[in-house]
Order: structure tokens, then sequence, then C-alpha cells
């Protein structure tokens, strides 16, 4: 056993030479894993080190031992007018391959995955270049405690489904495609990533403590400021759903393949809400989900439509089907005009022509008319008429 997980780890650096930087998260291209990556853990973002630079999610690698985590890091990038897209993994045929992050002009696809921060999924809404400078949304960036003055402040509508998942399609995976704009940006030309990025992701592998089947979901080093920075780190809050850590540990020892007898996490739907909310605060993963949709786009980002702007018209509309409730309530008074008939049966000649139509609906107040004419004396003649009246019927 252990003679092949050396032959294992030799072949894993061996492979790891040859290719090129594009795949510097810790994963080999070509290599497909039979296991889904965990789900994303729950933690809050650093402080920005200074001014220029720019976020990067932290997200699940794979290597020699199995999945770890690579910690969320403020990294400076290659050069002016470059944004990050995230790399993400993608099910196909019941095998999980990664595609590799980079640097573009654009914002490219990556699966759909809710990375937090301002990669809410589509887009990154995080900020912008400003002729030149990086113009940051403070609320989605921890900003706070360095004096930057190309900041601005913009709600991030959250339009999708809520949950932590970490790879796209699949039956519990994100369901996402990638948008004609998208796809252009993956033909663009593209920076690979940084030194400092490399010497991070070699950094988070060597560290057992970031494994999936030592941790558990739950990374001690979650999130770093700048890259390599592993000693004042920010810890995971919590795990973003189950997980088993047998089940990864298998994985690793079976070369990314699960033994027989063992169910893939990724096969099963995870819980999740849907939910449409306003974000504002950039504290941690969970709590801002998806800030991909919003009211406002920058074209430097993505070529994302506002979606959002379909909700204010559904208040409106449900205000006018609220009115009409209450003219419907106040017709019930009418049927206080019932009670007006009491005061017509003052004339007694009166109550005795109404008091033929409603024998069938009323039959209590026919005796009441009855009994009052009967200690009358005078009126004693005009009962026998009624009794005639009544033998031709």
């Amino acid at each position: 056993m252990k003679i092949a997980r050396s032959l294992r780890t030799l072949l894993f650096a061996a492979i790891a030479l040859a290719i090129p930087a594009s795949s510097f998260a810790g994963i080999f291209i070509g290599i497909s894993i039979g296991v889904a990556p965990p789900p994303l853990p729950v933690y809050a973002q650093p402080a920005i080190p200074g001014d220029g630079y720019m976020w990067t999610p932290g997200y699940w690698a794979w290597g020699a031992d199995g999945y770890f985590w690579v910690p969320g890091t403020w990294v400076q990038p290659p050069q002016v007018g470059v944004l990050w897209t995230p790399g993400y993994w993608g099910w196909n045929n019941g095998l999980y391959a990664f595609n590799a992050g980079y640097w573009g002009p654009h914002i490219g696809f990556y699966g759909g995955v809710n990375y937090g921060f301002g990669f809410g999924g589509v887009g990154y809404e995080g900020g912008y270049w400003n002729n030149g400078h990086f113009a940051y949304n403070t609320s989605v960036n921890n900003v706070s405690n360095v004096h930057i003055t190309n900041v601005y402040n913009k709600t991030v509508i959250n339009n999708t489904t809520v949950n932590h998942t970490s790879f796209n399609g699949g039956t519990g995976g994100v369901q996402a495609q990638p948008t004609a704009a998208q796809e252009a940006a993956a033909h663009e030309n593209h920076i690979q990533p940084t030194a400092a990025q490399v010497q991070h992701v070699t950094q988070a592998q060597s560290n057992p403590q970031l494994r999936a089947s030592v941790n558990g979901g739950k990374p001690a080093i979650a999130a770093t400021s700048t890259p390599g920075n592993f000693k004042n780190a920010v810890p995971a809050k919590a795990a973003g759903g189950q997980v088993n850590t047998a089940v990864y540990k298998a994985a690793a020892a079976n070369g990314g393949k699960l033994p027989a007898g063992m169910k893939d996490p990724g096969s099963v739907r995870p819980a999740s809400a849907s939910a449409s909310r306003s974000v504002d605060a950039p504290e941690e993963h969970a709590e801002t989900p998806n800030k991909a949709a919003a009211t406002e786009q920058h074209p430097e980002n993505s070529a994302m439509t506002a979606k959002p702007a379909a909700k204010p018209q559904a208040q409106p509309a449900a205000r006018p089907e609220a009115q009409p409730a209450h003219p419907q309530a106040e017709p019930k008074p009418q049927a206080e005009p019932k009670s007006q008939p009491k005061p017509q049966a003052e004339p007694k000649p009166q109550s005795e022509p109404k008091a033929q139509p409603k024998p069938q609906a009323e039959p209590k107040p026919q005796p009441k008319p009855q009994a009052q004419p009967k200690p009358q004396p005078k009126p004693k003649s005009q009962p026998k008429p009624e009794e005639h009246e009544e033998k031709p019927k």
C-alpha cells in the first residue's frame, strides 16, 4: 500500500512538472475524479492589505492526498485592466474535471458557482477598472482598515438559489450554462496565474489541515490577507454542508475513484432555498450568497442583463389586488336592510299582504299577525272574508 501510494505521488509530481501553469490549482488536466468536491465552507473575508489588490475566492483542489482547500486571498493582478475568472469543477458522465482560472479583460464562465464576495455565479460585482485604478464595491469587499478613496457602494441583488455547491452539472451540481458573452470571454487572450498564486496553492497542498479528509469541510485556514500568509489566517466558521471524511479518505487512497459500496455525495441534490434580497454586508460567504444579479452592470466585468428589474414591478402589482378586497367587504352592510321590514310591520294592513309571499321562507312571522287581530273585537269581520277567500283556493 505504501509503495503504491509513493508511486502515485511521484506520478502526480511528474505530471505537475510537465504541464503549464494553467493547472496551477493543484488540479492536473486530464485527471478525472469520481467523487464530488465538498461544499464551499462558510468564512469571512479578511481586510484588504492595500490599494490595488483584487480578491480571488477559495475553492477545493485535488492533489495526491485528495481534495484540499485553497484559501481565498487578496492578490495583485499581473497588469492593469484584467479581472480574475475563478476556476470551477464540472461534472460529465459521473466524473468531475477542473477548469482552471485565469486573468482576462472580462469575466468568463465559472460554472455558476457562488463563491461569494462579488462572485455570485455570473460576472463580478466586487469592482471595476476606472482610468487605470480599480474601484471597490464596499458592499461586498472588506476595505474597512485601509484608506482607499476609489470606492463606491452598490447594493447587489441576490436572485438565485442559495446553497454552497462547489461544482457544475449532475444531480447535485449547479445547473448553469455559459452565455454568449461568457463564451466570447473564454476565447480572449488570457494571462496565467501569478507566481504568488502558484506558491499559494503549493503551500495549501502541503498542509494536512486543509485536506477534506481531515477537516470535514471546515478548514482551519479558510482565507488569508495575502498569498501564502497562513499565520494570520481566517478560519472557517462552518462547513457548507455534511462532509463524510471516510468517503474522501477512500477516494484519495483509490486514485480519485470511489470504492464499490460508497455513494458519491454529488449525486444527491443539496438542500437549497430560493431567495431574492439585497445584500450589503461583505462579512462571510454564507451571508452574501449569489451576488451576481444587480440593477446595474459594469461592461468591464460582464454583459449580464438586469433580471431583478422585474422584481420591483411585482410589488405594485400586488397592491391593486389588495384594493378591490376593501370594496368587496363594504357591501356586507347591505344585508342589514333585511331588518327594514320591521318598521313596515307597524301598519297591520301592509303586513298581511307581505305575509303571503313569505310563508315558505319565514313561517314564524305568520302566527304573530294572526295573534294580534284576535284580541280586537272590531276587526272580527275582517278575518271572515279571508276565510271565504281561502275556500275558493
